[in-house]
């Protein structure tokens, strides 16, 4: 599963450098065998660049998405596998490495930073401190030196769609924000960091009109 040639191609890009304080928001969803993070396998990872506009609206631009391979000695439990329907180990799951997912991953976050002369991305996500923390395990694990996105700080759409729609769970909150959402596509990496990104960018779309 890749998506990388999914980037949205405009000229009309505004630099995002000023609106967080020189961080770039970019949403991320991980799949994977169980809570603990440093036991229990990365098993798909997402992430969506946001980006602004020449109308200040902000809005998703590029996914990139992975299948992972459990890496060695990982614990997966059958409740989380029962839940988000992965067979890890499925002769034709187009999986690779977590490293060079984390690589890859990486390498198209650092241009979309310099893209938007921002220095740091920071990690959004819906219950953002779960994907985080399978971050950076990962990142630990396969001895990467220095990850983009900042190591603790997060944008986390549970708080922000609970304070603007009075939904917490991302199905209802969607729902609630007037996006399409097929319950059938849910539980995957990609599907739920593209529908994670499309409520953050409506949130802060509607505050900053507001303001």
């Amino acid at each position: 599963m890749e998506t990388e040639d999914s980037l949205t191609q405009e000229n009309n890009l505004t630099p995002a450098d000023n609106r967080f304080r020189g961080y770039l928001p970019v949403v991320v969803d991980v799949e994977t065998g169980g809570f603990n993070s440093n036991t229990d396998a990365l098993l798909e990872i997402a992430a969506v660049v946001v980006s602004m506009n020449g109308d200040r609206q902000w809005r998703p631009t590029r996914t990139i998405a992975y299948h992972v391979k459990p890496f060695t000695g990982a614990n997966i439990e059958q409740a989380a596998i029962d839940f988000n329907g992965i067979d890890p180990y499925h002769p034709l799951r187009p999986a690779i490495p977590e490293k060079d997912a984390l690589g890859r991953i990486f390498t198209a976050v650092r241009t979309a930073m310099k893209e938007n002369n921002c220095k740091r991305a920071i990690l959004v996500g819906h219950n953002a401190a779960f994907d985080l923390n399978f971050l950076n395990a990962a990142v630990e694990r396969c001895g990467i030196k220095r990850s983009p996105f900042h190591p603790f700080s997060t944008f986390d759409t549970v708080s922000l769609a609970g304070l603007v729609y009075g939904q917490t769970v991302l199905a209802r909150a969607i729902e609630a924000a007037g996006i399409e959402w097929e319950s059938d596509r849910a539980h995957s990496a990609a599907y739920d960091a593209e529908k994670t990104a499309e409520l953050f960018c409506a949130i802060v779309n509607q505050w900053d009109h507001k303001a």
